[in-house]
């Protein structure tokens, strides 16, 4: 069966974390694609767990971590492979493909690598501010905890 680079590339951007992408290349015995989707439901419970502690939960930044590197990793994986040469693309994907068959991306996997590049940079930048942010007001409030 032909492995499609832009089919790759569309479930890393839409589906990120979810490790679909890993699923299509390798099928369920994916090790990558088991490994971001537990990541993934273990970022959403870290979520919902400082959510509900009100950002004062230290199990729950780390599940955030993991779910944030899996979906920063899920883009780059798209960029990376997105902007891999088709003939070598169709070398460790296709072998053994007919030249008339093989892999010819043109810029719909180039928007989707732009795409990944986008988001990516913004959530991390968002990722950063929130956890930095945090960060200095514990700090603000354990030097008020002091002085008193």
């Amino acid at each position: 069966m032909k492995k499609y680079k832009l089919l790759f590339c569309a479930l890393g951007l839409f589906f990120p974390g979810a490790g679909l992408n890993c699923f299509y290349l390798q099928g369920p015995k994916s090790f990558w694609g088991w490994t971001q989707l537990l990541a993934c439901i273990g970022g959403i419970a870290g979520w919902l767990i400082l959510r509900d502690a009100h950002f004062h939960s230290a199990p729950g930044w780390i599940l955030v971590t993991f779910g944030f590197i899996t979906l920063e990793a899920s883009w780059l994986t798209t960029i990376a492979f997105g902007l891999r040469p088709d003939e070598k693309w169709d070398a460790q994907f296709n072998p053994g493909i007919t030249p008339e068959r093989s892999t010819q991306s043109g810029w719909p996997v180039v928007l989707t690598v732009i795409f990944s590049l986008v988001l990516g940079a913004g959530f991390m930048m968002t990722f950063l501010a929130i956890a930095f942010e945090q960060f200095f007001i514990s700090q603000l409030q354990e030097a008020k905890k002091l002085s008193q």
